[in-house]
């Protein structure tokens, strides 16, 4: 079984004051006379030496994947035939995952909880960062930067929302770490988002076997609009659970929150049937996205909305 989750944090005013001289369109068009620095490549990574436990994590996640593939799990197709849904299931899908919490925190841990909340995306423009663990090998690196560039773009164009890969002032960072460099992520994340809780961190330095990837989402106060976001992958994993945590975390750091068992094709459950963004999560990003529906919106007050969308994306089949 693969845990993911996407944690909704709130970012204090301590955090916010160093967010506030962002340029929060720089980059994507008109703006201020300070324009964002052209992004330039990365130097040339010095390459350190795997642990044993990073080569032992390497061994045992192979084997987990070529379980999977052997099970005809993981799918890339995006959903065919075998995988009918209609208007229903799409509206019912989407609020179970973009209205209903998968975690909070309770006693210094995070524990599974499934408890309904306001509609959360973001307003302004994400500028993503990857950062690399010092033992991931260079070959890697290059494979996930250009991954992620591709997706970041599809992503984009699903939601209208204006995302792009950039080291200058980034506000969601993808950290992509071997055992030893999780296990020591904490002065790392904390620089990144202050407030982040200490059962957050515990989740990513005493990350558990079955846990691949985990995502946290920032807002400021009470409101429903992230500013910032971190995703952790561990770097271990071989090429296809990799991208499908690749797919399913930036998906989730964009409001669709949650699993849901009954959800197919779909990548937002546990099942492991999907790897990559199928047909339907395209068109519930295309929902989240949409202008009918706001930031801190109840589900009393979406549902309709939602029904509309969903009836209007499938033509009218229920």
């Amino acid at each position: 079984m693969r845990l993911r989750m996407i944690l909704r944090l709130v970012l204090l005013p301590a955090l916010l004051a160093g967010l506030a001289g962002c340029d929060t369109t720089a980059g994507f068009g008109p703006g201020p006379v300070s324009q964002a620095p052209r992004d330039v490549p990365p130097p040339e990574p010095v390459i350190a030496e795997p642990s044993a436990a990073t080569r032992a994590a390497r061994d045992y996640y192979a084997k987990v994947e070529a379980n999977y593939l052997a099970q005809d799990l993981l799918r890339a197709d995006g959903g065919g035939d075998d995988t009918p849904f209609g208007a229903r299931d799409l509206a019912e899908n989407f609020i179970r995952i973009a209205f209903f919490d998968e975690f909070a925190e309770r006693g210094g841990q995070l524990v599974p909880e499934a408890v309904e909340n306001r509609l959360h995306r973001w307003a302004e423009p994400i500028r993503l960062e990857v950062e690399f663990g010092a033992s991931v090998p260079a070959d890697q690196r290059a494979r996930d930067r250009a991954e992620i560039a591709a997706y970041v773009t599809r992503l984009s164009k699903l939601t209208g929302l204006p995302m792009r890969m950039s080291g200058w002032r980034p506000n969601h960072s993808v950290l992509i770490l071997n055992s030893d460099e999780r296990q020591t992520a904490a002065a790392r994340i904390a620089a990144l988002a202050p407030t982040t809780g200490a059962a957050a961190i515990r989740s990513v330095t005493e990350m558990a076997p079955e846990t691949y990837c985990t995502v946290f989402a920032f807002t400021p106060g009470q409101t429903a609009t992230y500013t910032r976001a971190i995703t952790v992958i561990r770097g271990e994993l071989p090429d296809r659970l990799r991208m499908a945590c690749i797919h399913e975390e930036l998906a989730q750091s964009l409001g669709l929150v949650a699993d849901y068992p009954r959800a197919r094709p779909s990548i937002f459950n546990d099942n492991e049937e999907f790897a990559l963004l199928t047909r339907q999560d395209e068109m519930m990003l295309k929902m989240l996205y949409d202008p009918r529906l706001k930031p801190g919106m109840t589900l009393g007050e979406a549902r309709p909305i939602i029904e509309a969308m969903a009836a209007e994306l499938m033509g009218g089949a229920s």
